[in-house]
């Protein structure tokens, strides 16, 4: 996929989004076997398990047009979003094992992690990095300075 052809949001797509950060998980299907835990059923086109390690940062950045869900399989996420281009504080979130955030296009959106954390991001559009340089627009949402950090220039 190039960024030619990143599909256009529609309002059909956007009436689909949970209408908080937080998602509320449906209620996992269990029998003698174990459990089934339904985390995301829309069509997307990426997803990719990410470890993170204690002290660093991701994202501090917002996308054009792409979301994501981030599940947390374990460790702790320290998430920070707001609007883009607003003025005001960023809100915190905690999100701890077993919970999930949704990041829409446009909400700036920065990730600290206090400890190692594993989770699984789904997204909208393509993660090869032509895609997503293409629809990430970066920011400086939390001062990174003394975090574990990366930038496309670091390379």
């Amino acid at each position: 996929m190039t960024p030619m052809n990143i599909n256009p949001l529609t309002e059909e797509e956007i009436k689909k989004w949970p209408t908080k950060p937080l998602v509320d998980l449906e209620k996992p299907f269990v029998d003698n076997r174990g459990s089934i835990q339904p985390l995301v059923d829309i069509l997307m086109k990426s997803a990719v398990m990410i470890h993170s390690k204690a002290g660093s940062i991701r994202a501090n950045h917002y996308h054009k047009t792409d979301w994501h869900y981030c599940y947390v399989i374990n460790g702790k996420i320290n998430y920070y979003h707001r609007k883009f281009n607003s003025e005001e504080e960023p809100e915190l979130l905690v999100v701890e094992n077993g919970s999930m955030v949704f990041t829409p296009p446009l909400i700036e959106h920065c990730m600290k992690f206090p400890e190692d954390t594993l989770f699984l991001t789904l997204s909208r559009n393509s993660r090869d990095q032509e895609t997503y340089e293409a629809d990430v627009v970066r920011t400086n949402l939390i001062d990174s300075s003394d975090s574990i950090s990366w930038t496309p220039n670091d390379e």
